[in-house]
């Protein structure tokens, strides 16, 4: 049977720590806590690391943080030869900030591209510093430079980026909020997170359960390094914090 995982960090990402009571420690020593604000590892984003801190004071080092059976099972890894707790048990929730708001910030920069280039999304990945967004655009004459300048112009508009809900069947009404080419968003469970950004979600709105900052200015200098060639029309696109070399 599957456990449900209260995920926290899903209507706030900005709780560095929490409390969360253990549900059970499977056969592998996974953790699974009734409530978590570690993000477990999807749509490109590196789950969370960090510590559970027992009632003790000792730490129970956390190496990554995975889903389960459903995406609504988190599970937490813990590092090797660590302490395991107790069904039962009350735990303090510590995630590794800085590295989460790297991610936040990259991620957020990410929905940002896909607004520049408007294609179909054949692949990403979400990185600390290096992350990459492939798609299916036939248009072989963008630039880093121009791509940077106007990724740039909506970092500093900072533009709110807020979630909402919306059903399964609004979803289905609306296609053309699912920018992947090859992924669905999970459906079935009645609702669907939408990431927004701008006002009134002027600028984006796209299916998305990772973590984001509140508002684009905080994204902060990026720039895209490289644009590659991978497929006839495919091209990836690499995108890495601070200003574009040379600049």
């Amino acid at each position: 049977m599957a456990f449900v995982t209260n995920a926290l960090f899903r209507e706030d990402a900005y709780l560095k720590l929490g409390e969360g009571q253990v549900a059970a420690v499977n056969e592998r020593g996974g953790i699974i806590l009734d409530r978590t604000i570690f993000y477990a590892t999807s749509g490109g984003q590196p789950g969370d690391t960090g510590f559970l801190i027992r009632s003790d004071g000792s730490r129970i080092a956390v190496a990554a943080t995975i889903s389960g059976e459903t995406k609504d099972e988190i599970i937490h890894v813990p590092a090797p030869e660590q302490p395991m707790p107790e069904p039962g048990e009350t735990l303090s929730l510590a995630i590794d900030w800085e590295r989460r708001l790297r991610l936040m910030r990259m991620h957020t920069a990410c929905h940002l591209l896909t607004v520049v280039c408007p294609y179909p999304i054949t692949g990403a990945s979400v990185a600390e510093d290096d992350s990459r967004i492939d798609f299916d655009i036939p248009d072989s004459s963008y630039a880093k430079e121009d791509v940077t300048e106007r990724l740039m112009e909506l970092v500093a508009a900072n533009h709110p980026v807020f979630t909402r809900w919306i059903t399964d069947d609004e979803l289905a009404a609306n296609p053309g909020l699912v920018k992947s080419k090859n992924v669905r968003p999970p459906s079935g469970t009645g609702r669907i997170r939408l990431v927004c950004i701008g006002d009134d979600a002027v600028v984006d709105s796209q299916p998305c359960g990772g973590t984001h900052v509140a508002a684009t200015g905080e994204v902060g200098a990026i720039h895209i390094g490289k644009i590659e060639k991978k497929g006839r029309e495919n091209r990836r696109f690499r995108i890495r914090f601070g200003p574009l070399p040379g600049n």
